[in-house]
C-alpha cells in the first residue's frame, strides 16, 4: 500500500508554497499598473525595449557561463585528483574551499582591485575578472556539491579498470567521471548560475552593468519597471536552470554512449 501524506504535510507544503508564490503574484499584480489606464503590460514593454536591458543581460549570461565552466572544471578536475592520489588532503581542501563564505564581497573586489590594478586591459577591463570572482564566490557550493557526488563512487576501482583497459586520463575523466557525476555536476551549475545573476556587490564596485545592477538602476526611477524586471528576473533565472537541466542531460547521455562505445 501506498503511504499517504499526512494532513499536517500538506498544510506545510501549502504554506510553504503560498509564502513563495504569494509575494511574486503581487510583484506581478504592481508591475501590471497603470495608474487610472488599469492593467497593461507597458512596463514590460519599456524595459524589453531598453537596450541596456539588452546589454546587462547579454553580459550576466557570457559572465555566468565562463564562470560555470570554470567553476566545474577546477573543481571537478581537484576533486577527482583528490579523491584519486591525496585523500588525507581532503580536509585541508574542503576548508579552503568554505572559506569565501566567510569572507564578504566587499572585501573580495577590494584585494581584487588591488591584485589587478596592473593587469593589461583587455584582462581588467573585460568580464574575464567577474568570471574569476564569482568562480571564487561559487567555489563553496560547487565543492560541496561534486565532493559529495565523489563520495558516492569508487573512483579508485573505476580508474584502475580503466587504466587496465588502456584508457587515458582524459578519456577516463570525459567518459567515466563526468558522467557518473552528472547530477552534482549539474547541482553546481545551478548554484553557479543563481550566484553570478544575484550579485551585485561586485558587479557594481567594478563598474560592469550586469543584469542585477541593471535593475538596481531601475528601482531608482520606475517602480512599476522594478517590479516587472523582477517578475522577469525570476523567470529568466528558473529558464536558465531549466536550459542547463536539459543540456546536461543531453551532454551526459553523450558522453555516456561514447563511453560503451569505446
Amino acid at each position: 500500500m501506498k503511504p499517504h501524506p499526512s494532513r499536517a504535510g500538506l498544510y506545510v507544503i501549502a504554506a510553504g508554497v503560498l509564502y513563495a508564490l504569494v509575494p511574486l503574484m503581487a510583484t506581478c499584480w504592481f508591475s501590471l499598473r497603470n495608474g487610472r489606464a488599469g492593467a497593461s503590460f507597458r512596463a514590460y514593454r519599456e524595459v524589453l525595449a531598453d537596450p541596456a536591458f539588452r546589454e546587462s543581460f547579454a553580459l550576466s549570461l557570457q559572465v555566468a557561463a565562463g564562470t560555470i565552466v570554470l567553476t566545474i572544471t577546477l573543481v571537478t578536475v581537484t576533486g577527482f585528483w583528490v579523491h584519486l592520489r591525496l585523500p588525507r588532503l581532503r580536509p585541508v581542501v574542503g576548508f579552503v574551499a568554505t572559506l569565501p563564505m566567510v569572507v564578504p564581497p566587499i572585501a573580495l573586489v577590494v584585494g581584487l582591485i588591488r591584485e589587478f590594478s596592473w593587469a593589461p586591459a583587455w584582462l581588467y577591463g573585460s568580464y574575464a575578472v567577474l568570471v574569476g570572482a564569482y568562480s571564487v564566490l561559487a567555489l563553496p557550493y560547487a565543492h560541496r556539491a561534486i565532493d559529495n557526488g565523489l563520495d558516492s563512487l569508487n573512483i579508485r576501482t573505476l580508474t584502475e579498470a580503466a587504466r587496465c583497459l588502456g584508457a587515458g586520463w582524459p578519456t577516463i575523466f570525459r567518459t567515466i567521471v563526468l558522467p557518473n557525476l552528472r547530477s552534482s555536476v549539474l547541482t553546481a551549475a545551478l548554484l553557479t548560475f543563481a550566484i553570478v545573476m544575484g550579485e551585485f556587490t561586485i558587479a557594481v564596485i567594478m563598474q560592469f552593468t550586469t543584469f542585477s545592477v541593471y535593475m538596481s538602476y531601475v528601482w531608482e526611477s520606475r517602480a512599476t519597471g522594478a517590479a516587472a524586471l523582477s517578475v522577469l528576473s525570476f523567470l529568466i533565472t528558473w529558464t536558465g536552470m531549466l536550459a542547463i537541466i536539459v543540456v546536461g542531460n543531453r551532454l551526459g547521455r553523450g558522453m555516456t554512449q561514447i563511453g560503451g562505445t569505446r
